[in-house]
């Protein structure tokens, strides 16, 4: 389980880059790389983390489900998602 900090992080930096988004495409469809510099650094869509929407866990995450791997698998054998069984032959 991660820290309750990293999870408060995360939905901070995805606000902040929402909020610069259309600021930041002006800026790079114009050239201005030093107006581009002075946005914080939050506002860029590349320092966001893939974190599992229930865990918090930053590793294993898919993308299809939004969930890390090892909830993956407990919800799978739970019957939590549909359309999902256990391999067997």
């Amino acid at each position: 389980m991660a820290k309750e900090s990293m999870k408060a992080r995360e939905v901070k930096r995805k606000k902040v880059c929402e909020l610069y988004a259309v600021r930041r495409k002006e800026l790079k469809d114009a050239g201005k790389w030093d107006e581009l510099q002075l946005l914080p650094r939050n506002a860029s869509p590349i320092r966001q983390r893939n974190r599992c929407k229930l865990t918090g866990r930053p590793r294993g995450y898919m993308r299809t489900f939004g969930v890390s791997r090892v909830t993956f698998r407990e919800m799978a054998l739970n019957g939590l998602i549909p359309g999902v069984t256990k391999c067997s032959w």
